[in-house]
């Protein structure tokens, strides 16, 4: 079912070249069409990006626009995938880091699921907020000044979280609210 509201909203999803956990990308990428927005894979380099199923190697997926040339005033909300490899190389590449900084600073929604908080720690953006992750992130988050709590999905102002796969239902819900709120 389509969202009128939500046609003609682009949603950024920002992924490195390789580590992403499918599943975190294509479901909610899949839940954002469903609504009616119009999804946009982002990456640190143009070509196409490598998907992991846990260990084991998924699909690969065609960039749409390297991060470095993308302008937050593009897109209506943003969506971080985790993958432990995926945001620990995002996080190393400024042109992410300050993306996200600037998008999470813009007040529009911004959604992080398992490990893609560690993406947000380096830019600086969960001090004094609520969020949640992957458990193995808990002490990281909590030493950058969030509230670290182990909730299928925590919603602090513009910033959606969630903890694992398990949590896509829940996470992309809370993502689709706020994108309609905002509009």
């Amino acid at each position: 079912m389509t969202n009128s509201s939500l046609e003609g909203k682009t949603v950024a999803f920002l992924v490195a070249p390789e580590g992403i956990e499918q599943v975190e990308l294509t479901d909610p990428w899949a839940a954002v069409e469903k609504a009616g927005a119009t999804p946009r894979l982002l990456s640190t380099k143009s070509g196409s990006v490598q998907a992991f199923n846990h260990l084991d190697k998924g699909d690969t997926f065609d960039v749409d626009q390297v991060v470095g040339d993308a302008d937050v005033d593009h897109y209506a909300a943003l969506v971080l995938p985790g993958g432990v490899a995926n945001p620990d190389a995002l996080r190393m590449d400024e042109d992410a880091v300050d993306f996200v900084r600037d998008f999470v600073e813009s007040g529009k929604p911004v959604a992080a699921i398992c490990h893609a908080p560690w993406t947000l720690v380096e830019a600086d953006v969960v001090r004094g907020k609520r969020v949640t992750s992957w458990p193995s992130l808990q002490t990281d988050l909590r030493n950058a000044g969030a509230e670290w709590v182990d909730e299928e999905v925590v919603v602090t102002g513009n910033l959606v979280t969630s903890r694992n796969p398990d949590d896509l239902p829940a996470f992309n819900e809370k993502l689709l609210e706020l994108l309609d709120a905002a509009s």
